[in-house]
């Protein structure tokens, strides 16, 4: 028998919020949260604007040896995974940790790290790479420490799909609970690219834009757009077999009905032509539900500001969707957060989430010229408050990777 799964818990740590609260406050107000990159000298860069996460101190949520043996990506993991648990009310205590997964994704690993040891290798010889070396970059070990901080014994799983990943991440968990494998799973991704070799590598495969206006840096569907802007942080949900959420009485943001997933097999970077992976994503993630494309109200685009992603987007959905696509709200929000990579996914999901409980459509901030090939409503500026029965959110990545995920408002 399939199950229903539903969000019971959500976490974030973005840059323009460290906590979902704040997150959330930006996003209804329509706060960019893009500026000059301070985590290192970018003079000799082409790219000088950045989503940072503000303020972040390790040592305010860590002690000093336990932050020194994690990258920064498991950090804002476990940042995340600690709030959306709390949020959640489970108790470890109460649960058998054995049903509880860990699917969390990264596109890129501890890249810090992975930059520091190098540069130890080269100037110092072999001996003066750290031990934790390994341990500290690998992609997996977000999902393994946050394992690990829960106690949850369950599936632990890492999805590596570049800027799909964390999306991927949830719509397995949802995959994994539905069929019976487990009745928990914390799920999203995490990222920590805003490294020297992240801005430069990126910069060099012309996907960064290289304008110096904050305002005007991260814009999708605008027609200036120039390629997007890297971003940090974690986004975090946590997933929950329906009767198992009843019976504890838990809080239910949303349920989550429907996933799509698909591989593009054109490009390692550009999407095929007229985005037919990322359409037929989203019509796998609608015939799961059961539902129709003009009952779905918000799609939370992938939207990264590149002239391919956001055309091809655009035209994708005007093939799932049909006659529906004039109607149906598509936002971007990586104007306010740039692009976090493999966390983008987890991000917009938790955005999806507050978007369905609260009756909210945040707005496609930064837009100015209207572009002929982005023809969509694409919610320009200005939020709406409009009752939200479906939500999707669509992720794409450099490989081909296509997912979809649709929530729906719980009833």
């Amino acid at each position: 028998m399939e199950r229903r799964v539903v969000i019971t818990g959500l976490g974030a740590i973005t840059p323009i919020g460290n906590n979902v609260e704040e997150f959330w406050k930006g996003i209804k107000e329509g706060k960019c949260g893009i500026d000059e990159i301070t985590a290192f000298d970018t003079t000799g860069y082409k790219v000088h604007l950045a989503g940072e996460i503000k303020g972040y101190k390790a040592e305010d949520y860590f002690d000093r040896r336990e932050a020194k043996r994690m990258d920064k990506f498991s950090q804002y993991a476990i940042i995340a995974a600690r709030e959306a648990w709390k949020d959640s009310g489970l108790d470890k205590e109460k649960e058998n940790m054995g049903r509880v997964g860990v699917i969390l994704g990264s596109g890129i690993g501890g890249l810090e790290t992975i930059e520091k040891d190098n540069r130890a290798l080269v100037e110092k010889g072999p001996d003066r790479v750290s031990p934790m070396y390994i341990p500290m970059c690998i992609g997996n070990m977000a999902a393994g420490n946050v394992a690990i901080e829960l106690g949850a014994k369950g599936e632990s799983i890492s999805m590596v799909t570049a800027c799909a990943s964390g999306t991927h991440c949830i719509g397995e968990s949802f995959r994994m609970i539905k069929h019976g494998y487990q009745d928990i799973v914390v799920a999203g991704g995490t990222e920590a690219p805003i490294t020297p070799s992240g801005i430069a590598g990126f910069s060099n495969i012309k996907a960064l834009t290289q304008v110096t206006d904050k305002n005007r840096a991260s814009i999708p569907f605008d027609k200036e757009r120039s390629g997007f802007v890297m971003g940090e942080g974690s986004g975090i949900v946590i997933l929950e077999e329906l009767e198992h959420a009843k019976a504890r009485g838990a809080k239910i943001y949303a349920e989550i009905v429907g996933y799509g997933a698909t591989s593009d097999a054109y490009h390692i970077t550009s999407p095929a032509p007229g985005g037919e992976g990322g359409a037929r994503a989203m019509k796998v993630a609608m015939e799961e539900a059961g539902i129709k494309p003009e009952e779905v109200t918000y799609i939370n685009a992938h939207g990264t500001s590149t002239h391919l992603n956001d055309s091809c987007e655009t035209s994708a959905i005007k093939t799932a969707f049909g006659e529906s696509a004039k109607k149906v709200m598509v936002s971007s929000t990586k104007g306010n957060t740039g692009h976090l990579l493999g966390a983008a996914g987890g991000v917009e999901a938790v955005i999806c989430a507050k978007s369905v409980e609260q009756g909210f459509v945040p707005a496609t901030i930064n837009y100015k010229v209207p572009d002929e090939e982005c023809d969509l409503d694409i919610v320009p500026n200005e939020g709406r408050n409009v009752d939200v029965k479906y939500a999707m959110s669509n992720s794409l990545g450099f490989g081909g990777h296509n997912a979809s995920i649709l929530l729906k408002k719980y009833k």
